[in-house]
């Protein structure tokens, strides 16, 4: 590594930043040889997304308007040990499977250090899902018009702009020239604090239709008329992100426009970055957005034409982005999901089958130290006929008769003689396995008021909740089993 130049040394950017980039041919073979090499395109089952998001757990949505976004988007860890962004569309989404698929293999043929690059999907029934690199240091929009420390320095916004004609130039190079709806949201920052555009503004829409969610006065005038994204549309966006940049603010382009014709584009400006930038390059960022901006679509310049005017503006390219961006390096990973035993992944799955397997080689051994009122009846026919009825249902469990399980363990409890929470455990899931989840739930209460520290009663609540559709509540019962078992594993 020693004689390497190192990614923000005059070395490196003497060799980077000259025209032969423009080919984006260096982007894309970025990290290749590195240790976080870009991942193969995967297709991935329901279940690991499930697992990978603690069921699509509320606590893991990282989408701007929370669950009340049409399509979620949440983090999550694969089995690998890699964080991701899943994106989980509505049902109407996408009606025809084939296409999902195709887009999504398309764009996951994309490969580049500017884009949160697209590494797998899941199209399974109506369930159709994305699955990006994830980005762990929030959008351009929070650190652009919701900062908390710091106002957006005036060299990391001329980095944004540079980083982001790049990856639509490497788009365009790679036949994928649309992006839908492009703004300081689909802007994403990674560990090194570098921003990179989204990869799910790349899909084609589905049948909502909308390549625009933002306000009309942002939108390209063509597709007011049209209703179709073009390439020059997305310039047009470009330029909308650049005023952006140059305001610390939303502003509409026509208001914006308004300024600058009356040569008062000093009014455009950040306050916030007064004293930080020459009048030169000031004048030179506020002429590109101008142009991207055209009216007549044939006006405006071109992914690579971006990339030339913006090479030439870049600042302080010797100091990394997390230090012009004032974040921590390598910012602390999100807080680990739940490690799920055995017995919670076949909850999370709803897995009533492997469920079975795990109560019954458990047997009984968790009653061990539950008082019982025995005294002298142990020997009466009464505890006699009790005990049977536990028997039978026991072999009706083993051999998969719930509905004879049922009776028996009924029996059983109904006698009132002995108290066993595997009993409830056990018609419990007798009831899920006959589809009676409200006795199931019911069951894996008592079992817990039997034995107020026992996982397994957690976890067929978790169950129960989750084959109601209760996914929240259900998510918590799953956390407190979890707690229970790594304490009980301890002692």
């Amino acid at each position: 590594m020693g004689a390497r130049c190192s990614k923000f040394s005059f070395c490196w950017w003497h060799s980077h930043l000259k025209p032969s980039l423009l080919d984006s041919s260096d982007l894309e073979n970025g990290g290749k040889n590195e240790k976080n090499a870009f991942p193969v395109f995967t297709e991935f089952s329901l279940d690991e997304l499930k697992m990978a998001t603690n069921g699509f757990s509320s606590e893991n949505i990282v989408s701007e308007h929370g669950e009340k976004a049409p399509n979620v988007v949440y983090k999550g860890l694969l089995e690998n040990g890699r964080w991701v962004a899943v994106k989980r569309f509505n049902r109407s989404a996408w009606p025809d499977s084939r296409q999902f698929l195709d887009e999504a293999r398309a764009v996951g043929n994309l490969r580049s250090e500017r884009l949160a690059n697209l590494i797998g999907c899941c199209c399974e029934g109506e369930e159709k899902l994305l699955v990006a690199e994830f980005m762990p240091n929030e959008t351009l929009a929070k650190h652009l018009f919701h900062w908390e420390n710091q106002p957006m320095k005036w060299a990391m916004r001329l980095r944004v702009a540079f980083y982001l004609a790049q990856a639509l130039d490497y788009c365009s190079s790679k036949g994928r020239a649309l992006y839908h709806d492009l703004n300081a949201y689909r802007i994403l920052f990674d560990q090194d604090g570098n921003p990179r555009l989204s990869c799910f503004g790349l899909m084609k829409n589905s049948r909502d239709g909308k390549s625009y969610s933002t306000n009309l006065a942002f939108t390209p005038p063509e597709y007011l008329k049209t209703g179709r994204v073009t390439p020059e549309s997305v310039v047009y966006s470009f330029g909308t992100m650049l005023l952006d940049l140059l305001s610390g603010k939303h502003i509409p382009p026509s208001h914006a426009l308004d300024l600058i014709r009356g040569k008062n584009f000093l009014m455009l400006m950040d306050s916030c970055l007064e004293g930080h930038f020459s009048n030169d390059d000031g004048s030179e960022l506020v002429r590109l957005a101008t142009r991207c901006l055209q009216y007549e679509a044939r006006e405006r310049p071109n992914a690579k034409s971006l990339v030339t005017s913006l090479m030439s503006l870049q600042k302080e390219t010797e100091v990394p982005s997390h230090v012009l961006l004032g974040i921590p390096h390598g910012t602390e990973t999100p807080p680990q999901p739940l490690l799920l035993t055995p017995m919670g992944e076949a909850c999370l799955r709803k897995d009533l089958t492997a469920l079975h397997e795990i109560l019954e080689k458990s047997g009984y051994k968790d009653d061990e130290g539950i008082a019982n009122e025995l005294s002298f009846q142990m020997w009466t026919n009464q505890m006699q006929e009790t005990l049977n009825s536990k028997k039978h249902g026991d072999a009706a469990f083993r051999a998969k008769d719930f509905i004879t399980a049922i009776d028996c363990y009924t029996q059983f409890i109904d006698g009132g003689t002995m108290v066993s929470p595997t009993v409830y455990a056990r018609r419990c899931l007798c009831y899920l396995m006959s589809d009676l989840p409200q006795e199931a739930l019911g069951d894996a209460m008592q079992a817990q008021v039997v034995f107020p520290e026992w996982p397994t009663a957690f976890y067929l609540q978790a169950a129960g909740l989750f084959v109601l559709g209760i996914e929240n509540d259900a998510q918590e019962a799953l956390k407190e089993a979890t707690k229970l078992e790594a304490k009980r594993n301890k002692n």
